[in-house]
Formats: C-alpha cells, structure tokens, sequence
C-alpha cells in the first residue's frame, strides 16, 4: 500500500539518522530500537503519594557505573521526531483494513496509569489532584486524565475503574490493575518503608485472573452482576495495556545501587514481564499495547534527590545517567517484545516508543507551548518547586493551624509536571495525540488497529 510505504520510508529514515550519531556503544544511545532520545511514579520512584511520601533513602547516592552522558544524540533525536510528526501525521499503515473495534481495555501498570488503584488501597490522594478535569481527586496523580484515560475515550469506551476500588466501579468494558508506585519484579518491602506499591507487575495478573474467572462465574448469574462485569468473549477481544518499568530502575538507585548494579538486573525484570505477557496470552489475551518507559532523569524528584554533577547535565537540563539507563531498559524492552512475538503467534505486540515524545516536549517545551519543564507545577519550594517531605497538597502547621503549601499553579494547561513525578493532563494529552496514529510505534500500527500484528 501507498500509504503503509511512506510510514515505513520514515520509520527507516529515522532509524538511519539515528544510527549514523549513534555512539560507539550501542548500549548507551540506542534511539529507535530502544526508544530513545532523551521517566515517570510516572513513576514514581518511590513516592506513591504523588509528591511527598515515603521513598526510601534519604542519604543514598548515585554512584556512576559505565554510563557516560552526551548531548549530540538527544538534539537530533528531537529532529527526528519532529520529522516523524510532522509528515505522518494522518498516514494509516493499515489502510483499507478495518478497525479492531475494542470492546475492553485491560490495563497493568504504575501511576502514569493508575486510576485509582493506590487510592483505593491506602487512602485517596487528596485535592488539587484532578482539579483541571474532575473537579477534585480522582485517584490520579495528576490534574486531570492519564494517557490511559485518552486510551478509553479514543476507543469510544469509558474510563476505567481500579479494580481495587470496591465502591461506585463498572467493569463492563474492562478493568485497571495498575497501581501508583508499582514495579514489575516485587520490591519485598512495604509501601512505607520504600514508597513503593506491594501490587508488582505479577500480583496485578495474580488479580487478573482472579478477576477474570469470577466475572464469567457471577455474570452468569444475571442481575447486577450481568450489569457491572465483562461478557466472557471480551477477555479475548480487549487491548491489553502496559506502562511500567520506571520504578523498576529508580528503585535500584533509592537503595543506593551503582548504575551498573541496576543495569546488571534488568535482565531478569523484563523476564519477569515477559512471563506476564505469556500468562495473559494464555488467559485470551491476544492484543498488546505497550509503553516503554520515559526520560527518568527529567523528573524534578529524581533531579532533588539524586546526586547529579554539573557534567551529567545534559543541554535540557536533565541527567543524562539516569535517562541512559532508561534508554537501555527500553531497547532491552523491545527486545523482549520482539521475541513474544516468536513465541506467542497469535499475538498482536504493539510497541509504542513514548520516551522520544516526553524527552522532545521537555527539551522543546516552549516550541510546544509550554513553561519550565522541568518544574513541577503542584509542589512547594527548591529549583524544582519539589520538596520530598511536603509534596503537592501538602500543609504545616502553623500557631496549630494547618496551612496549605504544598499548591498548584495558577495554569497547569502550560506545565508539563504535575507535582515532581507525574506528568500533567497537558502533557499527557500532548502523548497521546502523537502516539494515536501509530507514529511511534513498532509496528507502525494506529491505536484502533492494534489487533493487526503488521501493517497491511
């Protein structure tokens, strides 16, 4: 097809710029394979509660494996993508076939798409989350909708209940497993003691398929429950999502691991991933839509906490050891993906390169309308407007009264970072528009087509 051509011609046009920067290492600058150019406990990182909570290691340190940072790759990444943007933007790689027609979304992951997991399981995280949308908490850390809530609208379906939330949930159309804080190998630590969420990657399929049993069970009885939970046939029919991994790798240097030590597991997380994937195939599962992990060293709570030297900084400001990590998880990543599709051949496996665009808006912020990348709009004092121990909504005490400091900005609309860690419904919008049609995806596959494992 004409059309599939040109999206091809400029995924291979990409792939050839970026492999002609491309330094000598190919482990520290992969782009496209990888998904890079430039994170998120959107992620979290230790710090479930959108901003000020427990993350464990107050006085750890970054110490500096093999990685070294350099500038060139990141600026012409951003070139890239603004070609890809701007020449692909209406092309359909699967014309002439027809849309997949989605009845469920079944989604897995940490607080870049947790909407209302943590919530529900440790106490709602109270306002301004969700001011700009729902008009208060939401069980979002962020000011209105997550890239997964632009998911289910695209799809014509709504926004999905936590599966952990007991009170007001409809699973007609699928389920959230995902978790604010979540990792995909267990932490074997607990919310307080780490920040980190105890619902890891293999206990939101351990819910899954509880879920997934009971439903056909209860819904047979009719009633409610005929109302309230899934039909059987939508196991096999819905889009599997994934946005997780980021807490994975700054987890490692909140325990203060080496950059070598947290490379040297992330081997065995994406094993554990993988495993995931190949037990919810076996469950039905049959198409996958999955996020790499975005520009962690860009986060104003990994820029506060971390040890960064001048020379780890990078032309946007950002640390370049943290965000060549995240590059390397991603090309492991795809890896990964790449042989689920060798081993599970009916599969459709949609890998979908979100750190390009999350690194391209903060290093181009004001090109795209937006103000101080890297600040948190939702915080309270320091170069970040980040502060661990008063995060956004946080309050003193003062002559006994309590006082709100922890605020949100006057125009969240023109921020890209909610409260330090998360993106904001700007930003994530901003994302979503750009991966709908399939742009920054492997296969080249627009979101409703996702069911296609190629292009046609």
């Amino acid at each position: 097809m004409f059309v599939c051509g040109i999206v091809v011609s400029l995924s291979i046009i990409s792939m050839v710029v970026l492999a002609c920067c491309d330094d000598d290492d190919p482990d520290e600058h992969h782009r496209r394979d990888g998904g890079g150019g430039g994170g998120d406990k959107g992620d979290d990182g230790g710090d479930a509660d959108g901003g000020g909570g427990a993350g464990g290691g107050d006085n750890q340190h970054h110490k500096n494996g093999h990685h070294q940072h350099h500038h060139g790759g990141q600026g012409l990444l951003t070139i890239v993508v603004e070609l890809v943007l701007s020449v692909s933007l209406v092309l359909n790689p699967v014309f002439g076939v027809p849309p997949c027609d989605f009845p469920a979304i079944f989604n897995f992951g940490d607080s870049n798409s947790d909407t209302g997991g943590l919530s529900a399981a440790f106490g709602q995280a109270g306002p301004p989350h969700g001011e700009s949308f729902f008009h208060g908490p939401a069980g979002r850390y962020s000011d209105g909708r997550l890239v997964i809530d632009f998911i289910a609208e695209s799809l014509g379906l709504p926004y999905l209940s936590a599966y952990l939330d007991a009170v007001g949930s409809n699973f007609t159309h699928g389920a959230n497993f995902a978790t604010a804080g979540s990792t995909i190998r267990p932490q074997n630590t607990t919310l307080h003691q780490s920040g980190f969420s105890p619902f890891s990657l293999n206990v939101q399929y351990y819910q899954f398929h509880d879920f997934h049993r009971r439903s056909i069970i209860f819904r047979n009885q009719g009633g409610v429950f005929k109302k309230l939970l899934p039909k059987a046939k939508y196991f096999s029919q819905a889009l599997y999502t994934f946005d997780i991994g980021q807490n994975d790798l700054t987890a490692g240097y909140f325990l203060n691991m080496t950059t070598d030590q947290v490379v040297a597991y992330i081997p065995d997380v994406l094993d554990q991933f993988k495993t995931v994937v190949k037990y919810l195939y076996d469950q039905g599962g049959r198409s996958f839509w999955i996020h790499n992990t975005g520009p962690v060293g860009c986060l104003p709570y990994v820029m506060d906490r971390l040890p960064i030297t001048a020379g780890q900084v990078d032309k946007a400001g950002c640390a370049s050891p943290f965000n060549e990590v995240a590059q390397y998880f991603n090309k492991k990543l795809k890896e990964a993906v790449d042989r689920l599709r060798m081993d599970l051949p009916l599969a459709a496996l949609t890998y979908v390169d979100v750190y390009s665009l999350k690194y391209t808006l903060i290093s181009q912020a004001h090109r795209y309308g937006f103000v101080h990348p890297l600040k948190a709009c939702c915080g309270h004092g320091g170069k970040y407007n980040y502060n661990k121990h008063i995060g956004c909504g946080g309050k003193i005490t003062v002559h006994g009264k309590e006082v709100l400091v922890g605020k949100a900005c006057k125009d969240p609309s023109v921020m890209i970072n909610w409260d330090g860690v998360h993106y904001t419904q700007a930003a994530n919008k901003w994302v979503f528009d750009r991966i709908v049609d399939g742009s920054f995806s492997d296969p080249p596959i627009p979101l409703k087509m996702a069911c296609h494992r190629e292009p046609h």
